[in-house]
């Protein structure tokens, strides 16, 4: 293999899949990133394994081949270097030269015969997205997912699809996102998947281009996404996610129109008056008011109130302001609706979009 690139252009390569390269590779192959070059092409891979992701871009290729080297040592190198060009030329199938003006190094590496296989993506079918609009179902739905929990289908985002109906749902049990939207696709297969959070978070990085169709091919064990001239591939997560339907509360009779910034503002105050062994903020209706009140022993008492359109018997339900903030946070209008029944049900939470955010209740302190 011999290949003369763009060294930014190179960087720029590398650097999208640094994130992938485990830091602490489970086998030592995993820490190396594939290279490759053909076709006026070159192709950098790389694996933990769970998540795969290919990334391609224009080169002057002399001679074509492939190699594996060091993922970060390569990407800080070149990052270091000064040149506008460089050249990558292998020695040996477990060595190569990189040459930038006057600097030579020599990497040792490893054959691409030890580096595990990418999926075939043939067998899967496709559904194709606008950027913005999948970017946005992941972002107001990964929120809410777990992030080290015991049970391993909540550190995922659910996706399932019927007919041309697309819905995303993050939870960790203590609160729940979920989003839905039409999508165009060319099989009315229907389906449940399970995306990993840390694949959820690489896919929203890929998603830079708001207007660029982007797909999605689903297989029975793996997901990928083509976008932005790349490719991502995941593992799915395996197990019986809850069932959401039922955690979800139908509509109430006492719907409550919330400012969204002048809540915020306030749960963030209010919040202040938190602790680890209290963390809770009591929300008291009354006629015309909402009071939000939060008291610790070590820190003190903080008590505001907004006017709100609630009239009936004083209702009183205790929730975690971090909890309640991030859901404010990725709604998207001025005011939410905010349905509650009583001290001991969750209530929901939502805007003019399809989008549905529930947020468990917390015992109330006397």
């Amino acid at each position: 293999m011999k290949v003369q690139l763009k060294r930014l252009e190179f960087t720029k390569l590398i650097g999208k899949i640094q994130s992938i390269v485990p830091t602490k590779p489970s086998l030592p192959i995993l820490a190396n990133v594939l290279i490759e070059a053909e076709n006026g092409q070159i192709i950098i891979s790389a694996t933990d394994l769970t998540v795969s992701m290919r990334v391609f871009g224009e080169a002057n290729i002399e001679e074509p081949g492939s190699i594996t080297l060091p993922g970060r040592r390569l990407f800080q190198l070149a990052r270091e270097m000064t040149t506008p060009d460089m050249e990558i030329e292998l020695t040996s199938p477990e060595s190569a030269i990189i040459r930038s003006g006057t600097s030579h190094f020599r990497i040792q590496g490893m054959p691409k015969s030890e580096f595990p296989a990418m999926p075939d993506l043939s067998e899967g079918f496709q559904l194709r997205f606008k950027a913005e609009k999948l970017k946005e179902m992941l972002m107001r739905t990964s929120f809410a997912a777990a992030k080290d929990d015991s049970r391993q289908v909540l550190n995922g985002i659910l996706m399932q699809k019927a007919s041309s109906l697309a819905t995303f749902v993050g939870t960790d049990g203590k609160r729940l996102a979920r989003n839905q939207m039409e999508v165009e696709t060319d099989s009315d297969e229907a389906g449940s998947y399970i995306v990993p959070l840390k694949a959820v978070d690489e896919i929203v990085k890929l998603l830079e281009d708001k207007e660029e169709e982007v797909k999605l091919i689903m297989m029975p064990e793996k997901l990928a996404i083509e976008a932005a001239g790349s490719v991502l591939i995941t593992k799915l997560l395996s197990g019986q996610y809850p069932e959401v339907a039922r955690v979800i509360p139908p509509k109430s009779e006492k719907t409550v129109t919330l400012h969204r910034d002048e809540l915020i503002a306030l749960l963030r105050q209010v919040a202040l008056f938190t602790s680890e062994g209290s963390n809770s903020v009591r929300f008291t209706f009354s006629d015309g008011e909402l009071n939000l009140s939060a008291t610790s022993g070590e820190i003190g008492e903080g008590k505001v109130s907004m006017p709100v359109n609630y009239s009936g018997p004083k209702l009183e339900i205790a929730f975690n302001p971090h909890y309640f903030l991030d859901i404010l946070r990725h709604t998207s209008d001025e005011t939410v609706l905010f349905d509650i029944s009583d001290s001991y049900n969750p209530g929901l939470i939502t805007d003019s979009s399809k989008a549905e955010f529930v947020i468990m209740p917390m015992r109330l302190e006397v």
